[in-house]
């Protein structure tokens, strides 16, 4: 997969993890696609380690799953540390 799909990819997957997850994430599209783009590497990570496999093609279905779902772990772990920072 090439840089810009990457970043396309990291982008449309953080702004589905924001619509996943409730609340107001805050941030502009920069913040979504940081997030989506840190979900990839997440997701991909956890996919090699669990299942031997991490993202593959960009329309491949499993890269798309991955990248979301390490894109909602990377908004929960960001949610928790804003929330500890304002207590």
């Amino acid at each position: 997969m090439g840089f810009l799909a990457f970043l396309l990819l990291g982008l449309i997957a953080g702004a589905i993890a924001k619509a996943i997850l409730p609340g107001s994430q805050g941030g502009g599209w920069l913040v979504t696609l940081a997030v989506g783009v840190i979900g990839a590497f997440l997701g991909g990570w956890i996919g090699s380690v669990m299942f031997g496999g991490g993202l593959g093609d960009f329309f491949d279905l499993r890269t798309w799953i991955l990248s979301i779902l390490g894109a909602v772990i990377v908004l929960l772990i960001f949610g928790a540390i804003n929330r500890r920072s304002r207590v």
